[in-house]
This record gives C-alpha cells, structure tokens and sequence, in this order.
C-alpha cells in the first residue's frame, strides 16, 4: 500500500453536451498527469448531468455512454491517472446512477451505484442495484458514497471503512444552477458538518466533489480523519484541488471498534 495517494476532486460546471463533458474530462486527466496526481473524482452523475436536479437534459443516451467510457479508458491509459467518473448507465434494472472507476492503465475496475435515492425528481429517473463495492488504487482500498446516501445513511460510508477503505469518495450535486445562493461561512451548513462526521466517525479521509453552480449547498471539501477540514473550493467556482493524502493517519480507529453484533436487526 502506498503511503501517500495524491488525489483531485474536480468541482466542474455542466456542460452543454456529453461530448462537451467527455472533452472537459480528458482535459482535466491531461492536467492532472502534468501535477502528477493518481486519481480523480468528478460530480455525480457529471455525464449527461444529474437527472431530477436544475439541468435540462437530453433523454438517455446509452451508446453515447458507451462511447464516453471508452473514450475516458483511453485517456486514462495516456496519461496514466484513473478517475471516478459520474455517469448513468441503462442496465437490465433500469436507468443507474453510477460512478464507474478507471484504473491509470485504462481498466474498469467496477462501479458504485447510487442506491439510497433522493426522493422526488432522481427517484422517478433513477434505480438502485442494491450493491456496494470497494476499491484501490495504489494498494489503497477505498469507497464511494453518492450524494444523498453520504448525507442521509451514514451506513454506506461505515460499509467501506468496515472493508478496509482508507478513503471514502463522494460524488454529489447538492444545490441548484438555476438559481444563486450566497454561502456561509464553510462549515455551517447541515451537508458540511455531516463531511466531518463520516470522516471522524470512521477515521477515514471523506472527499466530497459538487458540481459547480450558481446555488450550492456544500462546497467541494476534503477531511482528514479527525473530521478536520484540509481544504475547500469555494461555492461556484469551477477548480480543483489537489491534495496528498497520509495515508497512514487514516487508521480506522472507530471503525475496526465497531461491533455490530450489538445491534441486531
């Protein structure tokens, strides 16, 4: 396992097209190659963008899907750094929100689908497959959370960590481009403070990627495992940011005391 893992949350405003979105993508990877970073995460569902929310979107577009993902393998493959990809997906079960993760050779390593479904707008677009995964990169193991279920579950974060994660990403869109909302100061909102719990509670870095936009209720933020703030993007502002991760702080204290025999169902 290695002892550090430079990661980059890319806080990116919607595009106007999957193509558009792909290209933005690529450019993103090519940049990260040159700050030699080893994984990237996108926002939920970055591709078409997140149905049920503020966007207006075309109607689903499988082999548009399918051609991002191949084209996103081969960026991958040239500039040797993988990404968390937020995309949907037709499979048998329905429309899924996925974020599928590509290694730095260009392999699909899996999937994270969103299971724990925003009610309203994303319930009636999106289906859950029911399933939770993990993941490395570098000999490290780590987890995705999307959104709502990061939030609103604190199980689908407890999940990874209890397999090993030393990192549990989470993808989101929370807010809206329709409308702006000025934003407090970091750290005062509901979605800011649960970032620390899920870190904190599992002693685990928690790395949350918003889209850019006009209204957003979190800004992209990454905690340490003491539920400390390392660093954030500014609300609406299209950035990334890069950090190194130590990690050897991500010890999993709370999570390898966890017992869950004491609650049974």
């Amino acid at each position: 396992m290695a002892k550090t893992l430079r990661v980059c949350l890319a806080a990116l405003k919607q595009r106007p097209s999957v193509s558009d979105g792909v290209e933005k993508l690529i450019s993103v990877l090519h940049e990260c190659r040159d700050r030699e970073v080893d994984i990237v995460c996108t926002p939920e569902a970055y591709l078409p963008g997140l149905r049920g929310a503020s966007f207006d979107l075309p109607d689903p577009d499988q082999p548009a899907m399918e051609r991002a993902l191949k084209d996103l393998r081969a960026a991958c493959r040239e500039t040797g750094v993988a990404i968390i990809a937020g995309m949907e997906w037709q499979s048998e079960l329905g429309l899924e929100n996925r974020a599928f993760v590509i290694s730095s050779a260009g392999r699909v390593l899996g999937y994270q689908t969103k299971n724990q479904i925003t009610p309203g707008g994303e319930s009636e677009n999106y289906v859950p497959d029911g399933r939770r995964r993990v993941f490395a990169v570098k000999g490290v193991t780590f987890g995705i959370t999307i959104c709502h279920e990061g939030w609103r579950y604190p199980e689908t974060v407890r999940w990874p960590a209890v397999r090993g994660a030393r990192v549990v990403f989470q993808p989101q869109v929370t807010g809206s481009d329709e409308r702006g909302q000025k934003p407090g100061k970091w750290g005062e909102s509901f979605y800011e403070k649960a970032m620390q719990c899920r870190a904190g509670e599992n002693s685990i870095y928690f790395a949350s990627v918003n889209q850019a936009m006009k209204g957003q209720n979190s800004a992209t933020s990454l905690i340490d495992p003491e539920g400390n703030l390392i660093e954030y993007i500014p609300c609406g502002k299209e950035a990334m940011l890069i950090a190194d991760l130590d990690i050897g702080s991500a010890t999993r204290l709370y999570t390898r005391r966890y017992r869950p025999e004491l609650y049974p169902a």
